[in-house]
């Protein structure tokens, strides 16, 4: 088409007149999106208003606070509610800034069927009295100590628990609580949060238990570890017998979790489910990784004669790295469901 030229410049003064925004690049999640929680938010920005950008960062819904990096890519992992969220991925450059909005629709990383309504759930165990810790010696080398306290911050709930451990040649340091005395409930369901810093560097493996003495007096062994050498999910199975147990470790090709390859300084929400029978064999059905889901439904026995009262104990366990350190890990929002 022939324009006329007085048009054609007017048209040119127009778009030279027009602010230059390069805007924010929003890689993750899509806008209008149903998501689990934590939220992968990947975003960048080069230019703002035609200038270089000098920091990025985001803000929920209508809150004042904003979390900044001065960079011009971030990507955090940002937990969230249940429910519809606006996330305002901004950016800076000299005198100017840059905004989009990404509009999520967060759901519950579990279905309704995981969890019946009759279930009993006994919520924030992280926060209870009288956690115990001593050292593993299952772990066959090295040595260990740990200490736990609940502190501010890093926190979900107001108050997380911190576990500290100090190892050497590997050593692994067990942290444990009862919390109840059912020796009935056959199904479980364990959902917590764990936060890492730099010091995962120094972790081996992260091992997540949950442990019941039934009826007859045994205790049914079960749990999943996010194992730093295979890099994939474990659980527990008894290689031996109720008098004589073996517990091992088995690992599962195909699914993938490494303390020291997870997301520094941010929550990680860990859940995994299980069920057992009278004869002591455990079905472990599926774990979650920050909302990402690994069925196994693998059959495997359990039981073993431990001599223990009526109790249902979790175990948290910090298994070192190396020839000595000191990691850090916290844990939160922990829950654990029975029926």
């Amino acid at each position: 088409m022939n324009l006329p030229k007085t048009l054609v410049a007017c048209c040119g003064v127009l778009a030279l007149s027009l602010p230059a925004f390069a805007g924010v690049n929003v890689n993750s999640p899509a806008n209008n999106a149903d998501v689990t929680s934590p939220v992968k938010l990947s975003a960048s920005a080069s230019t703002c208003s035609s200038k270089p950008v000098t920091g990025i960062g985001y803000s929920i819904d209508s809150s004042s606070n904003t979390t900044s990096y001065p960079k011009q890519s971030m990507t955090e992992y940002i937990p969230l509610s249940t429910g519809p969220h606006t996330l305002k991925v901004k950016a800076w450059s000299s005198g100017s800034s840059c905004v989009v909005d990404v509009v999520v629709n967060v759901k519950s990383s579990t279905s309704s069927t995981d969890i019946p309504s009759y279930a009993q759930t006994v919520s924030h165990i992280e926060a209870l009295s009288g956690w115990r810790t001593t050292h593993d010696t299952g772990g066959k080398t090295g040595t260990s100590s740990g200490t736990t306290d609940l502190v501010s911050s890093p926190s979900r709930s107001g108050l997380s628990r911190r576990f500290v451990t100090k190892f050497t040649d590997a050593g692994d340091e067990r942290y444990s609580h009862s919390f109840s005395d059912d020796v009935t409930a056959k199904n479980f369901f364990y959902d917590g949060w764990i936060y890492l810093t730099k010091s995962a560097s120094q972790i081996g493996n992260i091992e997540l238990d949950l442990n019941q003495v039934m009826a007859d007096g045994r205790t049914v062994l079960a749990g999943v570890q996010c194992d730093g050498y295979s890099g994939n999910w474990a659980y527990t199975v008894n290689t031996g017998t109720s008098k004589n147990p073996a517990p091992h470790w088995k690992s599962i090709s195909g699914t993938t979790c490494n303390p020291r390859k997870l997301t520094q300084n941010t929550w990680h929400h860990i859940q995994f489910s299980f069920s057992r029978d009278d004869s002591g064999y455990v079905t472990y059905k599926s774990v979650w990784l920050d909302g990402n889901k690994s069925t196994f439904n693998d059959r495997v026995f359990g039981a073993a004669s431990l001599g223990w009262g009526d109790t249902i104990q979790t175990q948290f366990q910090i298994d070192g790295y190396g020839a000595s350190g000191t990691p850090v890990v916290y844990l939160d929002d922990l829950r654990i469901s029975r029926w």
